[in-house]
């Protein structure tokens, strides 16, 4: 018969945080401001693209660089952090990534977005695109106090962190059992 030694080593309960965070990786907060930073950014990405001309295109162009990028990656982002696929991707720090990722798009959204408002032929589109670029900015700056208030000890490095798998498996002895299973037969 099986003693509960056996499975005190190996079986861990499951902590609040885990039973309880339907939003994955993210938390509410989190996928909360994700989410507006795809809306924010889908917005200013489209009405970029409805703009039929242009009096600095380079500018119009990296906007629209600018855009669609924070709106892809941050979608990719927050279905990877959101749901368990992250947990199947090889990385680590998921935090530092996200961190690092949401810093870079504030500036070059804001950078885009007041180079794009500064020189334009005008039209209403093109300040209603800047305007979302902007505003997605200001969210994405949100996102950069957030991550950084709540995940900061992931963040810098001052964690402990469990191992992965493969860390795991490469601590575990060759031979783990103590005392070799027969089945029942002499040995």
């Amino acid at each position: 018969m099986a003693d509960s030694q056996t499975y005190n080593t190996t079986t861990a309960p499951l902590d609040q945080n885990q039973k309880s965070n339907k939003f994955g990786h993210l938390g509410i907060w989190g996928f909360v401001l994700k989410l507006a930073e795809v809306f924010l950014s889908f917005l200013a990405f489209v009405l970029e693209e409805v703009v039929s001309t242009c009096n600095a295109c380079s500018l119009l162009y990296f906007f629209e660089f600018v855009s669609c990028t924070a709106f892809l990656f941050t979608l990719l982002l927050l279905i990877l952090l959101a749901s368990s696929l992250h947990k199947k991707v090889g990385i680590n720090s998921w935090d530092r990534l996200d961190f690092v990722y949401t810093i870079l798009i504030t500036v070059l959204f804001l950078l885009a977005s007041g180079l794009f408002l500064w020189n334009n032929s005008g039209s209403v589109l093109e300040k209603a695109a800047g305007g979302f670029g902007l505003f997605s900015s200001v969210v994405f700056s949100i996102n950069v106090i957030y991550l950084f208030m709540a995940k900061r000890n992931t963040i810098i490095g001052k964690t402990n962190d469990k191992p992965t798998n493969q860390q795991q498996q490469q601590q575990q002895p060759e031979n783990p059992e103590a005392v070799k299973l027969t089945n029942g037969q002499e040995v």
